[in-house]
């Protein structure tokens, strides 16, 4: 590794890292032809949101096909980068590339190694230093392609300049690899350009403009638009086809963003998206229908316990079941035997994710229990980031005294174990009252009382900073799911994400799901969803949308589902309250299940989760890269002036 990734190559480059002057691969590279597949996105070492997952898991995928001809491209984010990038030296046309850049163009790219599994070469482009050509980007944006770009965002201006450096990236590398003249000139050594949503694929207009030798490719996961109007709007995709998409990008304030959405679209070679149901979206809001579905897999392996899936469901059970104490024991206390633990997570939009829809289920679901009388108690936790406060210090005092209770109990089962077995071994009577020492037996009656309240348990875990105007608390109170004695559904609301360093938990997310019986996931917009796919890698069955991409794909791809665990709840064309009633039956039917039936469904979600391996859904991804190259090939065919 060295301080400075864009020094010219050394003359005996690392035949494992980088290709040679002809082009040709290292030894033992398993490239699927000649191509250069460059993957631009903005989440590239620089984890935001769900995309970061999609590259990162799919990684090794790629590599397997295209070996150190896949460069993942993404921007320069030295705190980040730090962590899962490892820095190596350009060799060969990628030195002479990074050199050119720098020297002519003043845009130092940082080469090396993402810390994942695959291993793939990364290049991290500083984009900061075209600052002062901002202004000339932007006209130009403007002058060729008609977007405006607003003065004093942030966020545009960086996407701005990441688009002007990844152009003059994929300019420099297609000079490098030299097109060959004749036949085969639109194959021979392409450079494939592939950008994922607004914020990575700018350049894709900018690229056609200069008529660069390369294959482009869009991948937009949701379109902006789409999610603004669908978190206000009802029955957003029944009304669809009648969007005034200019006129609704101008009261959403995202005219910016919706106009390089649509020039990424029209100029890309490919087109593709998520799922069938966001196809829809583009359709019709970016005006142009996509070429391919490239649908989200997952590293299934990643999660997979395979032959201890059930036993850690058994184990992290244990940390809910310990949170479950020291949150309404105080008040009152249930069998946790017969107790069932429902989740929904997810960014904190309640109306796309269908929080909204969850509670007004747990609200029917309640009624049914209380009529049907099974004995069963269902905790339903709601896991989202809000704006807090801090912990409330009530339950933070409440988990306080229950440590001190296991402590104390820890002692006392010591210092009995000891005794009783000298006086077993000496033929004396099974008594234990007298074993316990006095002071310990105090403590004990103590940490008992210290535990009780004389209040109901809290139905939202931390103190909100806006507590008054907070969507899901005021649906709750609405609801009445006020967590009384009698009501067999509790529910815990927690605007924070679950971690080890969180005082109230002290076990990651992955744990905690995996202590979980259902996860629910009704989302009412949702280009794809990893919430209930991650569920079914770690064997717990769940409930989703055919308005999420995810539910819509299984639909198509899995007429049996609701066999093996995962449940689609229709939403579309469906009122509110019709799919509110058919949930809370459905989950009712979930809580007649027993324990043997639980463990015998887990077993059928953990077979089916591989189904959505990359090893299988990566193919979509292939055949993408394949129409690529063989459209851009024909029109550099038809090129007089490639």
């Amino acid at each position: 590794m060295t301080a400075d990734p864009t020094v010219n190559p050394v003359p005996a480059p690392d035949p494992a890292t980088a290709e040679d002057e002809a082009g040709d691969l290292a030894p033992g590279s398993r490239a699927a032809g000649p191509a250069l597949v460059l993957e631009f996105a903005w989440e590239v070492c620089n984890q935001v949101g769900g995309i970061y997952q999609v590259i990162r898991s799919k990684a090794p995928e790629m590599v397997a096909r295209w070996g150190d001809r896949y460069v993942a491209v993404g921007p320069y984010e030295g705190a980040k980068a730090d962590l899962e990038f490892e820095m190596m030296r350009g060799a060969g046309w990628v030195g002479r590339a990074l050199t050119q850049l720098r020297e002519q163009h003043g845009v130092t790219i940082h080469h090396g190694r993402w810390l994942i599994p695959g291993r793939p070469r990364v290049m991290l482009l500083d984009h900061s230093s075209l600052r002062d050509r901002l202004g000339d980007v932007k006209y130009r944006l403007w002058r060729d392609h008609g977007i405006e770009t607003p003065g004093g965002d942030g966020l545009i201006d960086g996407v701005v300049t990441f688009a002007e450096a990844s152009r003059l990236l994929v300019e420099a590398l297609c000079n490098e690899r030299a097109l060959v003249p004749g036949r085969n000139k639109g194959v021979s050594r392409m450079v494939v350009a592939h950008f994922h949503e607004w914020m990575g694929g700018l350049a894709i207009p900018m690229i056609r403009r200069a008529r660069l030798p390369a294959a482009t490719l869009f991948t937009t996961h949701a379109t902006l638009l789409g999610r603004y109007m669908a978190s206000s709007e009802d029955g957003f995709y029944d009304w669809l086809p009648w969007v005034d998409q200019d006129k609704s990008a101008t009261q959403y304030n995202v005219r910016a963003q919706h106009s390089i959405e649509r020039a990424c679209a029209h100029g890309s070679h490919v087109f593709t998206t998520v799922s069938s149901i966001t196809a829809e979206e583009c359709a019709h809001l970016l005006g142009r229908p996509i070429d391919l579905v490239t649908p989200n897999g997952l590293n299934v392996a990643h999660y997979n316990k395979v032959h201890n899936q059930q036993r850690f469901h058994g184990e992290f059970k244990q940390a809910l079941h310990r949170f479950v104490c020291g949150y309404f024991f105080p008040s009152y206390s249930f069998d946790l035997d017969n107790t069932l633990y429902f989740f929904t997570s997810g960014r904190y939009e309640p109306r796309n994710k269908g929080f909204d829809l969850c509670l007004e289920a747990m609200a029917r679901l309640n009624a049914e229990l209380k009529a049907a009388r099974l004995g069963k108690t269902v905790v339903f936790f709601i896991v989202s980031r809000r704006a807090t406060k801090s912990i409330n210090p009530l339950a933070m005092e409440k988990r306080g005294v229950l440590n001190e209770l296991e402590e104390v109990c820890e002692h006392i089962t010591k210092g009995v174990m000891e005794q009783l077995f000298w006086r077993a071994a000496s033929g004396g009577r099974l008594k234990l009252d007298d074993l316990v020492d006095e002071y310990w037996m105090l403590r004990y009656r103590r940490a008992q009382q210290a535990m009780k309240q004389h209040c109901l348990p809290m139905v939202v875990t931390h103190i909100l900073e806006d507590d008054q105007n907070d969507p899901v608390l005021n649906q709750i109170r609405m609801l009445g799911l006020h967590n009384t004695r009698e009501d067999p559904v509790k529910v815990v609301y927690h605007p924070d994400f679950i971690s080890p360093t969180n005082r109230l938990w002290g076990v990651d997310y992955d744990q905690f799901v995996r202590g979980c019986h259902l996860g629910v996931f009704p989302s009412a917009y949702e280009p794809w969803g990893y919430t209930p796919l991650e569920c079914l890698a770690m064997g717990i069955p769940a409930v989703t949308s055919d308005l999420a991409g995810f539910g819509r794909y299984v639909q198509e791809q899995h007429q049996d589902h609701d066999q093996w665990g995962l449940t689609v709840l229709p939403r579309r064309r469906r009122g509110y309250f019709d799919a509110a009633a058919d949930l809370a039956q459905r989950l009712l039917a979930f809580c007649k299940l027993d324990r043997r039936q639980r463990i015998a469904l887990r077993n059928e979600v953990d077979r089916h989760s591989w189904e959505f391996d990359w090893s299988r859904l990566a193919a979509a991804y292939h055949r993408a890269h394949d129409l690529a190259i063989d459209r851009a090939a024909r029109e550099l065919d038809q090129d007089p002036h490639p």
